[in-house]
């Protein structure tokens, strides 16, 4: 009985954490977006962090994008060749490029490279004890380090989404003219006469939030990190895989929304 207390009390702490956490989060994602209506601004922030975000992340997102795109097409030829289905190659990656992969994909190569980044930045600020500095000078550190940041993030990865999918496509021609052995023509014919506007649009509302989740959690988890350069390298951490996790969560519940019948 008093073992089943005790798991019982572990699993009552486990949640209580969860949710005071979920509160923390969301109280902080309020105010930092309640700073982005309220002057002063600061457009110098929201250009360089935009700058960092869609700029110095097109290549990995870029290269992540074309291999998936190629890997894409030759394993649907694998698979629909099985059933004489191969002319339905461009539809399944044209399908899923725009709709899950390219979102998800440079949602999560920019969060191992952004979301790292913002968490050790403002971490290092904390721990020197630089935020604190910025109240001082009367500077409010939310307006100044997160507002910005949320701004840009959400901003940037919708461009570089676009740019994932056009390549991803692309990817996937190049395969398929050149080693599948499909007519270009062909090919691209039936690409885009098999997507809709919903399957891009919908890429695209989740790429928005992506990068507002990639920006919310490194800010986060900079901002409240603790204990000299272990802290900031354990804020690090916790910043990509609490981002990796919420995108993928909620890219199933922005699929459900756009696409459940």
């Amino acid at each position: 009985m008093q073992y089943l207390l005790n798991v019982l009390a572990a699993l009552g702490r486990a949640v209580l954490g969860l949710c005071r956490g979920a509160g923390s989060i969301a109280v902080f994602a309020l105010e930092g977006v309640s700073h982005l209506v309220r002057p002063p601004f600061y457009p110098r922030l929201i250009g360089r962090a935009f700058m960092e975000i869609a700029y110095f992340s097109l290549p990995v997102v870029s290269l992540t994008a074309v291999f998936t795109g190629m890997v894409l097409a030759l394993q649907s030829y694998s698979g629909f060749s099985r059933f004489g289905a191969e002319s339905a190659v461009a539809n399944v990656v044209v399908l899923s490029i725009t709709r899950e992969l390219g979102p998800v994909l440079a949602g999560l190569m920019v969060a191992g490279r952004i979301g790292a980044a913002f968490a050790a930045e403002i971490g290092t600020m904390r721990v020197t004890d630089q935020i604190d500095a910025l109240t001082t000078l009367s500077t409010n550190p939310m307006k100044y380090l997160v507002a910005p940041r949320l701004l840009a993030g959400t901003l940037a990865m919708p461009l570089l989404v676009v740019i994932a999918d056009i390549l991803g496509v692309m990817g996937g021609w190049l395969i398929g003219t050149t080693k599948l052995g499909f007519a270009s023509a062909s090919y691209l014919h039936s690409t885009l006469t098999f997507m809709q506007t919903l399957d891009v649009v919908s890429g695209l509302v989740k790429a928005a939030v992506f990068g507002f989740i990639v920006a919310l959690m490194g800010s986060y988890h900079g901002y409240h990190s603790r204990g000299g350069a272990q802290g900031v390298g354990s804020a690090t951490t916790s910043a990509v895989v609490s981002s990796s996790i919420l995108i993928l969560a909620l890219d199933y519940v922005l699929t459900e929304m756009f696409f459940a019948r």
